[in-house]
């Protein structure tokens, strides 16, 4: 039985920390599966582009997208522009995928996705 990423601890990632494997891949995978793994300058990430109504909804997102970060001490590459978000997840000090990038992305899912009052203060 696959452990829900959601209910995961993040844990420190120190240079010789493993990547995971193919398996552990194949058993994350299915609980992001709006995610997709990416290679860019061949290093395997997890990417995902969300979409949003506004560019209020956009920036409302990435504020909580980076206290998520800060609060888990794990920081994603972020792109935002007017409708969308795009998030890559992955562990710069192994140069890969760690266990932490999918709960990571788990926990990026279940940020909500609008701003009740579309304003940007």
């Amino acid at each position: 039985m696959t452990e829900d990423l959601c209910s995961l601890r993040c844990e420190a990632c120190r240079a010789d920390a493993p990547l995971v494997t193919a398996e552990e891949k194949q058993a994350y995978l299915p609980q992001i599966p709006q995610w997709s793994v990416i290679e860019r300058d061949g290093i395997e990430q997890l990417f995902r582009c969300f979409s949003f109504k506004t560019y209020a909804d956009a920036v409302a997102f990435t504020h909580q997208l980076a206290c998520l970060a800060e609060q888990h001490d794990h920081h994603p590459a972020i792109l935002l522009e007017w409708g969308k978000v795009e998030v890559r997840w992955w562990s710069h000090k192994i140069r890969g995928l760690h266990k932490n990038d999918f709960i990571l992305a788990a926990l990026t899912d279940g940020l909500p996705k609008s701003n009740s009052d579309n304003s940007l203060t």
